[in-house]
């Protein structure tokens, strides 16, 4: 069986049904299932972020963060300048997901890219997936 390991990123005060629903849309493009997730990640300016924590909760998930510094040195298939300019890294969501397989990881890894959902509470979150190294 195939496990992977999940990216996290969001808006500041995401809810924990915008979350959830993103990562449940981003496991079915994986065609993955929440039991094949064992890694999750993302980036620390979000350690509190209670959307995040509750979901990671919710399924019993190492939950991980990264300095910006450690992200941004990550290559990942789409980069944004937004992102850095509010986070000093260009991507947390596809750079916490391949950190988080396992070291060499690399982006061909990536089964779900940088999937983007807005939510109800008219928040964004994003996830990517990549298949956990061995």
């Amino acid at each position: 069986m195939n496990t992977f390991a999940i990216g996290l990123g969001c808006d500041r005060g995401t809810s924990l049904a915008t979350v959830r629903k993103a990562v449940e849309v981003a496991l079915a493009l994986a065609n993955a299932a929440p039991e094949q997730v064992v890694a999750a990640a993302s980036i620390t300016l979000k350690m509190d972020e209670a959307g995040l924590l509750a979901l990671a909760q919710e399924h019993d998930w190492p939950l991980r963060f990264y300095p910006p510094e450690q992200l941004a040195a990550v290559p990942v298939p789409n980069p944004s300048e937004t992102v850095r300019h509010y986070t000093g890294t260009p991507s947390v969501s596809e750079a916490a997901a391949l950190l988080a397989a396992g070291p060499g990881t690399t982006m061909d890894a990536l089964v779900v890219e940088k999937y983007k959902h807005r939510g109800e509470d008219g928040r964004n979150a994003t996830v990517s997936i990549a298949r956990k190294t061995k």
